[in-house]
């Protein structure tokens, strides 16, 4: 007597992992594509992204690479992370095309806009270290290097640097996003998020630190935001708050109608 639902279950289970298949297969494609005429421009895409520290750089000073392979492979690895950046939100459209069904409707109105803002953000971090931190953090680490030293960083380590330094700006701009789905979801009310103002700066100050150099002005730099965006973050939360009592509201009236 089982039998049917467990052949259906199984039927079920296998067309999920043929979907889930089909949308890694389309999101790797995405990659490759995205990644193809960055290969091709990798040298002038690594001029691109080496030019705030390039500015920088002392009378006669220039980078180099200590690895034989490294003026190959380094911009090389740009273009890839550079494809990837730029397939990013295809690639999260796919998943989110993947989980969508099983979601209802209430939540798809509530999570589409997390996902667009959450790509949003990202890209703005990114950005925002790229224009207003990288002058002044290189400025600050060029001239603060002995007089016996000349300051010539390797361009593979300068890469590694950068990545991590745009992935961690771009994280910390998804602050927002945190509070909404801690405030959305119950899990810490927006009335208790605003009470704890002080733990929260502190908490930012501290993330700072260890996703910063160890100077003081791009910890600035990137608490201060932080902090800005939280405030954002509240905003929105009780914003949306508002908008899904309204929605479910609305439902249950609708519901009622029909039921009649």
């Amino acid at each position: 007597m089982n039998e049917p639902s467990e052949n259906l279950a199984e039927g079920t289970l296998m067309s999920h992992l043929l979907e889930l298949r089909d949308r890694l297969i389309r999101a790797v494609f995405a990659v490759l594509v995205a990644c193809m005429p960055c290969f091709f421009f990798a040298n002038e895409l690594f001029e691109l992204v080496a030019d705030p520290l390039v500015k920088q750089l002392p009378k006669g000073a220039v980078l180099q690479s200590t690895s034989v392979v490294g003026p190959f492979m380094t911009p090389f690895k740009l273009a890839f992370f550079v494809g990837l950046f730029v397939a990013m939100p295809y690639v999260l459209y796919q998943i989110w095309a993947f989980v969508a069904p099983g979601l209802y409707r209430h939540e798809k109105r509530f999570a589409m806009p997390l996902l667009i803002s959450s790509i949003l953000l990202f890209y703005i971090g990114a950005l925002f270290a790229y224009l207003a931190v990288f002058p002044i953090m290189f400025g600050f680490f060029a001239n603060t290097a002995p007089a016996n030293v000349m300051f010539n960083p390797d361009i593979s380590q300068y890469l590694d640097f950068v990545l991590t330094i745009f992935f961690a700006f771009g994280l910390a701009f998804e602050v927002p996003v945190a509070v909404v789905l801690l405030a959305v979801t119950g899990v810490v009310s927006v009335d208790k998020l605003r009470a704890n103002r002080g733990y929260v700066a502190i908490g930012i100050a501290i993330v700072a630190a260890i996703l910063t150099p160890p100077d003081g002005i791009t910890l600035i730099i990137m608490g201060i935001p932080m902090y800005l965006l939280y405030e954002g973050g509240l905003f929105m939360a009780r914003l949306m708050i508002k908008a899904r009592r309204a929605d479910a509201a609305k439902d249950g009236e609708d519901e009622e109608a029909e039921a009649q």
